[in-house]
Parts: C-alpha cells; structure tokens; sequence
C-alpha cells in the first residue's frame, strides 16, 4: 500500500516538473565547435537550468555569442522561459 502512494507522489511530481515552463538558469557552458577542416565553425550555450533540472542547448550567431555570453556574465540572475524560448536577463551590469 506504501509502494503505491510513494509511486503516485512521484507521478504528480514529475508532472509538476513538467508543467513549469520558466526556469532559472543555474549555469552555463559555451563551446565552439569546428564543422569541416577550415570551414566556419558553430557555437552552442548549453544552458542548465534549475541545477540541473532541466537543461537547453541555443545555437548562435558568432556575433549573438558575443553578446549573449556578456549578458549572461553580468546578469544577476537570468530566467528561460522554455514554451516561449525566451530569456530574461535580470540587472544586466553596463560595464
């Protein structure tokens, strides 16, 4: 009978999971990765979100990059909106 109420616990806190759709980014990692020997290459931001509750991956523009990663450095926190794909950069610094 314990088994049950602990499996219905899980199953209404992974629907909860589910369910929320802004998240805040906990850390981030930028990699550049070469696409052909001399070719242009690609940038990804792996987002993690919630401490690892989540995670995304955003594919930019080499001059996106740069602008994203000085947001992200110099922002006091930073929300993903996932359903949306939105981020909101809170108290970004102007330096």
């Amino acid at each position: 009978m314990q088994d049950q109420g602990q499996d219905r616990n899980e199953q209404l806190e992974e629907r909860t999971e589910q369910q929320i759709q802004v998240r805040r980014v906990t850390h981030f990692h930028a990699a550049w990765t070469e696409q052909e020997r001399g070719g242009p290459g690609a940038f990804t931001v792996q987002l993690n979100l919630d401490n690892g509750a989540d995670e995304y991956i955003l594919r930019p523009t080499a001059d996106d990059a740069d602008v994203l990663l000085k947001l992200l450095s110099h922002s006091d926190h930073v929300i993903f909106d996932l359903s949306r794909k939105v981020l909101i950069f809170n108290n970004p610094s102007t330096d």
